[in-house]
């Protein structure tokens, strides 16, 4: 039996005999010497195969990377000079007695420890691709934060429920992925995108708090940090305030925080409005470790010649902005001319700039192809308002406001972090006072910016017929560095409340009854106020180890394809299941190349 991890012995061993499993990582013949490095989940272990155990010997000269293996040996310390203290068994090795190959392997595509390897081909092989340190890394720490929030919430009363993954279609987010019934023909389960109803209905049912930490789906468009089955710690509870709910998860992430990566996050966490979030940084997930704040023109553009920033200040949903830039002058134009592009990427027409090279010399000291058509008063309230100094740089933003937002929202965080004007560490906040719904301005109708089932906000349920635009929320998002990462909200309670905001999204009675019918009657007997939060566990995790993409922290991910290269999911099926589900193909056309 094994006595030992290969990473986990050191000196307190010395002199004693163990036994080993692991992999090959490297062998290496040192003309008369062989030393394996022998791997396991917890590390590597240096193995010594002394020519004078000739059975050992010529067992390791067949030896080759990735073969697994069964060891015995007697620990001793490593001579001098060869100590590697990168390793918890660096000051050790281990003295073969006996070695047993118990399988061999093909040589394979990539050595464990490269860090260059395409991410294709990683995924091709992920069984290999999981044997490297980092990977497994990045998956003990997985464990070990679900460990920590089931401990946590187990303390606090909260009871591990599962929910449906064979459920109701309800199309009102993102795309659902459907399941053919084959014993109701012409019938689709959806997969959850979400546990969002029955942890509503376990509160109806009495259970006071639940937790799942749980897949769920969304047949969506993908990103680096989207999947298209993602893991959730979901959290629902009845009888608290917001207030109370922000709190209590607040702690959890703190502690979370703390024991898994020794990171003491602030206590408590910041709390900044939807509307102070948009208004100051142009988003709803603000990285507050960027310093950069817009600068709000609006009012000062309605009279001015210049038609980019007048028509957009006299638009409705109209916005001008300016982001100050610290020293920003020293840009190049070329740097601003990509900056004008990237910011194109999110609707952006142009990016209008002055450069502030000597205020003393009035506008003569200021430098852009802006100035003729602004007045000088205009021109000095903007330099007051940004409290411009000499060496920086004004760029502005005239559009729609959700452009202006976005893009001068990313250009912030590009600017922040290329330029220096971002800090290390970690900004946790919470966002609050959602509005309730958002146009769609194509189907010309209100959406829930969260769900249809968050609460208004004290006084705001009389608004949800009168001015759904004005009604606020009670949601409540948690953001670190940029990221949300836990998304939340009181939820209606009360069958006629949920029945106006059925209403004020344009769905009729009778789409609610045959959509929601079922929470509509269970609202009816004695639902107990209640509110809840879920968690995106890879979305933590990738933040957690620093990973570049949400597939480091899954073991088994898909790209950005929604495919599967390792088992080339999804794939064709045969026509007699098609048959048995009572579907039938239509034919796909094909575009001439």
């Amino acid at each position: 039996m094994r006595t030992n991890y290969c990473g986990a012995i050191n000196t307190e061993y010395l002199d004693q005999t163990v036994t080993l499993f692991g992999w090959v990582h490297r062998r290496r013949d040192h003309g008369g010497v062989i030393f394996i490095d022998l791997r396991d989940r917890e590390g590597l272990v240096q193995i010594v195969c002394d020519p004078d155990n000739v059975a050992s010997f010529q067992v390791a000269e067949k030896i080759r990377n990735e073969f697994v293996l069964k060891i015995t040996g007697k620990v001793r310390r490593r001579p001098e000079g060869t100590v590697n203290t990168a390793l918890v068994s660096g000051e050790i090795e281990i003295l073969v007695a006996t070695i047993d190959v118990l399988n061999s392997s093909l040589t394979p595509p990539f050595l464990m420890d490269d860090d260059s390897i395409s991410e294709a081909v990683r995924l091709e092989h992920r069984y290999l691709d999981l044997r490297r340190p980092v990977m497994q890394s990045n998956l003990r720490l997985r464990h070990k934060v679900a460990m920590a929030v089931r401990i946590f919430l187990d303390q606090h009363g909260f009871l591990d429920i599962e929910t449906p993954m064979l459920t109701k279609s309800t199309p009102e987010g993102a795309r659902d992925y459907l399941v053919p019934s084959r014993v109701n023909a012409g019938h689709f389960f959806a997969l959850p995108q979400s546990p969002q109803l029955f942890k509503q209905l376990l509160m109806v049912s009495g259970f006071d708090r639940y937790y799942q930490i749980t897949r769920c789906f969304r047949d969506e468009d993908l990103r680096a940090d989207r999947q298209p089955e993602f893991t959730q710690v979901d959290i629902e509870t009845s009888f608290l305030s917001a207030d109370e709910i922000m709190t209590l998860m607040e702690e959890m992430i703190r502690g979370l925080f703390k024991s898994v990566i020794n990171v003491d996050l602030p206590n408590p966490f910041p709390r900044l409005t939807y509307a102070d979030a948009m208004f100051k940084y142009g988003s709803d997930k603000p990285d507050l470790r960027v310093s950069l704040e817009f600068t709000e023109l609006t009012d000062l553009m309605k009279e001015v010649t210049f038609k980019v920033f007048r028509e957009a200040a006299e638009k409705p949903d109209g916005r001008v902005a300016a982001l100050c830039i610290p020293r920003g002058a020293a840009l190049s134009r070329k740097e601003i001319d990509d900056y004008t592009q990237f910011v194109g990427i999110y609707g952006a027409k142009g990016l209008a700039y002055i450069k502030v090279n000597d205020l003393g010399s009035g506008v003569e000291g200021l430098q852009s192809p802006i100035l003729k058509f602004l007045p000088e008063d205009t021109i000095n309230a903007i330099l007051a308002r940004t409290n411009a100094q000499n060496g920086d740089l004004i760029f502005f933003g005239a559009d729609k406001a959700k452009i202006v937002n976005e893009s001068l929202g990313a250009l912030r965080i590009k600017i922040g972090h290329q330029h220096g004007h971002a800090e290390s560490g970690w900004k946790p906040l919470w966002v609050i006072d959602f509005p309730m719904f958002e146009r769609d301005e194509e189907e010309n109708r209100w959406q829930a910016l969260h769900h249809p089932f968050t609460s208004p906000a004290e006084g705001h349920d009389e608004l949800l017929e009168s001015d759904p635009g004005r009604a606020l929320s009670k949601a409540y998002d948690m953001v670190l560095n940029g990221s949300e990462i836990g998304g939340g909200s009181v939820r209606i309670h009360r069958q006629d409340i949920q029945s106006k905001v059925f209403r004020a999204l344009n769905i009729s009675d009778d789409e609610a009854q045959q959509k929601f019918g079922f929470l509509l009657e269970a609202l009816q007997y004695g639902a107990p106020p209640h509110g809840g939060i879920a968690f995106g566990l890879d979305r933590i995790l990738t933040m957690m180890t620093g990973s570049e993409s949400i597939r480091d922290v899954i073991a088994f991910p898909k790209t950005q394809r929604a495919q599967c290269l390792l088992t080339h999911a999804p794939s064709t099926v045969d026509e007699k299941q098609l048959k048995e589900l009572n579907i039938r193909l239509r034919q796909i056309e094909t575009k001439p190349v």
